[in-house]
């Protein structure tokens, strides 16, 4: 018996047998462990809904399948339910015109209809969903940790409070002072335009809404009196300097003059 299993080990298929084992079962392993992606979680007359409106609005950009048009419109499939819900309820879509980049607007659909895009968009491939009021929850989230969240990856765009900022080639990073805790999340989530995605590897959807928690205390009545806009050191800098020195130099010219 023991010289049969030796026999047996010494064979030449043997290292090829065994190799397919480990990728069997590690490929096994990763599938019972690795997240799965979002999926929507829609009626069929919604998904059915969402493509008449597609159709009707977003076809001629994208295609009749979502599949894209080159040098109009990027492909659809696999963008998830999160980028069409981002996108459509901030107004940035459809776009009104070519810019460089799209700009928020007041909403074409209602809350209702843009769910029914999503929903549809969500079944052409996997991609990242709607997130869930728990989620976006900024009362479970960690302001403090969220202001270091958002400094480290978000502030040299967004500044260090989320006024917004400039960028090169007429686009710019938006204030996030107005955006909902769904669509701050989403934005992370899917990267949309000219911002890196965020993906649940990048920043743990624990820290996502931490971030979000750390945004929405930024937008509470300063305790400190007046907050000059809230819009960073240099900002304020200029107010010291135009104000606080400005006063001081004619203060100094008014003497100047009363004694001569």
């Amino acid at each position: 018996m023991v010289n049969a299993l030796a026999r047996a080990r010494r064979h030449r298929v043997a290292p090829v047998l065994l190799m397919l084992l480990a990728l069997l079962t590690v490929g096994v392993g990763y599938a019972v462990v690795a997240p799965q992606p979002a999926q929507a979680t829609a009626t069929s007359d919604e998904v059915e809904q969402g493509e008449r409106l597609f159709q009707a609005n977003c076809a001629s950009c994208h295609g009749m399948n979502a599949q894209g048009t080159d040098g109009v419109a990027p492909s659809l499939i696999g963008v998830g339910s999160a980028a069409v819900h981002f996108q459509v309820a901030t107004g940035r879509m459809p776009m009104a015109a070519s810019a460089p980049q799209a700009p928020s607007k007041n909403p074409q659909f209602d809350a209702e209809q843009t769910r029914q895009l999503a929903a549809y968009v969500a079944t052409l491939g996997p991609g990242p969903a709607i997130p869930t009021e728990e989620q976006v929850d900024p009362e479970l989230g960690d302001a403090a940790e969220g202001m270091l969240v958002f400094r480290t990856n978000c502030a040299m765009c967004h500044n260090a409070i989320g006024a917004g900022g400039a960028l090169s080639e007429g686009k710019y990073a938006p204030s996030l002072f107005a955006s909902t805790p769904t669509e701050i999340y989403e934005a992370m989530l899917t990267g949309p335009q000219s911002m890196p995605v965020f993906n649940d590897a990048n920043i743990t959807p624990e820290a996502k809404r931490d971030v979000i928690a750390y945004l929405m205390a930024q937008r509470e009545q300063d305790p400190g009196g007046a907050n000059l806009g809230s819009v960073g050191p240099v900002s304020e800098g200029m107010w010291v300097w135009i104000i606080g020195m400005g006063s001081l130099i004619g203060f100094a010219v008014w003497i100047g003059a009363k004694s001569s």
